[in-house]
């Protein structure tokens, strides 16, 4: 692949090596197209894949359930158009394994002359709750926080309390660092959450509503309909049947 040998020249691929002795932080290369061209040991043993070769020019289709790997695909999507995903808490896991809560990067990859030549990305696990809360950044204790509370009605004077600035420095710190308003960051994490409800339970579209911190059903298929494009019941429809 001409991405890869691109890579190989790029002072980004000197970096690989840092991540392979980390085992909580999974780390990956995709080419323009999403196919993966490197991952380290954390990710493949994600995957129980033994070798890196296994991985190589396959994407998460080959891996993941479908509605993840349409998730993955519109990011990527994205990223390789120049946008960045800068510490997007979610879960990891499906029905086989105790789904965890994880944070995640993904970058442009860029050659010498600047032109996108492919993505690359971390997640990383995040501590459980309230068991490092003294070690943790003002950042991190603000996605620990919501991480806890996204179901319920989060105001940004709660945030900045939890990061321990003013709602204004809060506010104009977050969204530099996380290139969206806090409030936006809440619904997209709502919004993937129902996503998980959808497909993983039968509960009625009102209750997964009220489950992932909707107001009512009507906010819900709204603010479904405007991230996702289709409504709740056509998307567990298009994933289930």
């Amino acid at each position: 692949m001409k991405e890869l040998l691109a890579l190989n020249t790029s002072s980004a691929w000197q970096l690989v090596e840092l991540f392979e002795p980390l085992d909580d932080v999974q780390f990956w290369i995709k080419d323009l197209k999403n196919r993966y061209l490197h991952a380290n040991r954390a990710l493949l043993l994600n995957y129980q894949l033994e070798g890196v070769g296994q991985i190589l020019g396959k994407t998460d289709y080959d891996f993941s359930p479908p509605f993840l790997a349409d998730q993955f695909w519109l990011d990527d999507d994205q990223v390789v158009k120049g946008h960045r995903v800068v510490n997007r808490i979610e879960l990891v896991g499906g029905t086989s394994e105790a789904p965890r809560w994880s944070v995640t990067n993904k970058l442009p990859l860029r050659d010498e002359k600047d032109r996108v030549i492919g993505s690359t990305g971390t997640t990383r696990w995040m501590d459980p709750p309230k068991s490092t809360a003294s070690t943790l950044s003002n950042f991190d204790r603000v996605l620990s926080h919501i991480r806890d509370h996204y179901q319920k009605n989060l105001g940004n004077e709660e945030l900045a309390k939890a990061s321990g600035l003013s709602v204004r420095a809060f506010e104009r710190r977050f969204k530099i660092a996380y290139q969206m308003t806090p409030q936006a960051y809440i619904r997209r994490l709502r919004v993937r959450m129902a996503c998980r409800l959808l497909i993983y339970s039968d509960l009625p579209l009102a209750e997964v509503a009220v489950e992932s911190g909707f107001a009512d059903q009507s906010h819900f298929n709204h603010e479904f309909r405007r991230h996702l494009g289709r409504t709740p019941g056509d998307y567990r429809m298009h994933y289930r049947h």
